[in-house]
């Protein structure tokens, strides 16, 4: 049975840490290929100039590429990040960041993951990301 957008957003807010919920991170989209995610950015995510922050992306990022692996496997299971490569490409400024995550490849141990980052309602891309999950 296919993880729903609603079975992933449960399963985050009953299992992730209080700073990764903090984020409010709303999960729109989730299927075998990977995940959508949103993130408001607000005052407590922003640095000066309402810019959100590089450690609010990245996190967002990794959250965006488990829950993608998620939606491969069709179940929340253990996943362990082993590697995480952020490149910063623009301020993120506007109402929203979307992160549009994919799986680029999964073999039975190792997932590698890419990460898409939107600015909304500018519609730019402010960030990128990859990500390898050892699924045990």
């Amino acid at each position: 049975m296919a993880l729903t957008p609603a079975d992933a957003q449960r399963f985050l807010e009953e299992n992730f840490a209080p700073w990764v919920k903090a984020l409010d991170l709303t999960i729109t989209e989730i299927t075998r290929d990977g995940a959508t995610l949103t993130m408001p950015i607000t005052e407590d995510l922003a640095r000066v100039g309402g810019i959100i922050s590089g450690q609010a992306l990245a996190a967002m990022a990794d959250t965006a590429m488990v829950f993608a692996t998620f939606g491969h496997l069709q179940e929340p299971r253990p996943v362990a990040t082993t590697n995480l490569d952020t490149q910063f490409l623009r301020p993120g400024t506007g109402d929203t960041i979307r992160c549009d995550a994919e799986i680029v490849r999964a073999g039975k141990a190792l997932i590698f993951t890419r990460a898409t980052m939107t600015a909304l309602p500018s519609d730019k891309v402010v960030a990128t990301a990859t990500a390898t999950f050892f699924v045990p």
